[in-house]
């Protein structure tokens, strides 16, 4: 296997690091539209770095991708940049013939006049409109494989298989404890895509229903969350599972809610009233003349990369799926979930708690499609793929998970 890896930030470099000491691969191009970090990413692997390169790549100019991939024979694009590059290089893939797998889907667009009420275009639609393409070329479009989709979906998919016999609710809950020294501020992922999720309207599945909206933040719940991480409040957010799981899955229900926390959450609100969430350009005036400059583009640039919090990070990150349902004719409810402790991936990878964990699964969703053990054509989830393989791989990586009867 051959790996066009598109974006070397904290995702992309933890892709490097862990897949480093994994055999499954011989090549894996790292591809930056930044050429120094790329570059960057590729050199802290030292003796472990001779089957990588660095690339210089424009990730929104497919023609340039389709170079890229031909140049370097890759049979697979990796996507590890941020959503808004979603398409470009999903279609770039399928133009040349490789397989393709991202860790966040196309972007969605609100209903025009009720757009707390009713969908307008979803996360993945624009994918799962090209499946049949995908299918007729012979080729796997992997989507949303990474912590949250991703692992959280394989976790749906195993309580599906061996736990429930009917499920009243799967409902993804992720939180955590992690504080940053000298911030009062700082996410610990892109705040584009934290910005986009969580101000967008939420999305729920019902049986019946189908997809619905609701208000940001609604629905609030307290969440107890394991291995002493505590009661975190949770609320609705936009997220690709709630758009995944009802593909494959059977469930009454379906909710996405993520642990903000009331200044998260009022930073977020804030932003919005000053329309500083925006992505299209406005007109700034500079030493240079006007420049034509994204708000949310600004308010990235003005707060630390996540990349480089993990020396001032401290806590864990918890990611799980909640199901509730019966087995047997009794009732259950369990948590399956990954807990990374930011401590610990420094320690063992120089890489801060949340990119990790993000980072571990498509590197392992990689290796089981070169074993051939996870495979098909199309555009698919991960609850399409059998999930035994990928939960004792990750065990095998060192980073096991766990199971809580609620």
């Amino acid at each position: 296997m051959r790996v066009l890896l598109v974006g070397a930030g904290g995702v992309g470099t933890a892709i490097t690091r862990i897949a480093a000491r994994r055999p499954f691969f011989e090549h894996m191009a790292v591809a930056d539209y930044d050429a120094a970090r790329a570059e960057a990413a590729v050199a802290a692997l030292g003796e472990r770095g001779d089957r990588f390169g660095a690339v210089r790549l424009d990730a929104s100019d497919p023609a340039a991708v389709r170079a890229a991939l031909a140049e370097h024979r890759c049979d697979v694009l990796l996507n590890a940049t941020d959503p808004r590059f979603v398409m470009p290089l999903f279609e770039a893939a399928l133009a040349h013939g490789a397989h393709y797998l991202d860790m966040a889907m196309s972007l969605s667009r609100p209903h025009p006049s009720r757009p707390y009420e009713e969908c307008g275009v979803k996360l993945g639609d624009a994918q799962f409109d090209r499946a049949a393409d995908w299918e007729a070329a012979g080729l796997l479009a992997l989507v949303g494989m990474g912590v949250e989709p991703g692992l959280s979906d394989v976790f749906a998919r195993y309580a599906s298989d061996e736990l429930f016999d009917e499920i009243e609710e799967i409902g993804i809950r992720d939180g955590a404890d992690l504080t940053v020294e000298g911030h009062d501020f700082a996410p610990s992922f892109s705040i584009w895509t934290t910005i986009e999720e969580c101000l967008n309207p939420p999305v729920v599945y019902e049986e019946g229903r189908g997809w619905f909206t609701t208000a940001p933040f609604s629905e609030p719940e307290v969440f107890d969350f394991p291995e002493g991480i505590g009661p975190v409040e949770c609320v609705n957010v936009e997220h690709e599972e709630v758009l995944l799981v009802p593909r494959w899955l059977k469930a009454r229900r379906v909710t996405f809610k993520y642990g903000l926390g009331d200044e998260f959450i009022g930073v977020l609100r804030t932003l919005n009233k000053l329309g500083l969430d925006r992505t299209d350009p406005v007109s700034v005036k500079s030493g240079a003349g006007d420049a034509q400059v994204s708000p949310r583009d600004v308010v990235a640039a003005c707060l630390p990369d996540p990349a480089g919090l993990g020396e001032r990070m401290h806590g864990r990150t918890c990611a799980g799926t909640w199901v509730k349902g019966s087995k047997d004719g009794k009732p259950r409810e369990v948590y399956l979930y990954h807990v990374v402790d930011n401590q610990w991936s420094m320690r063992e990878y120089g890489s801060q708690a949340v990119v990790w964990q993000t980072a571990i699964n498509p590197v392992a969703a990689l290796e089981l499609v070169a074993g051939g053990a996870w495979g098909g054509t199309g555009v698919l989830g991960p609850e399409a793929m059998p999930p035994r393989p990928f939960l004792d791989l990750l065990t095998e990586y060192g980073s096991p998970w766990g199971m809580r009867e609620q």
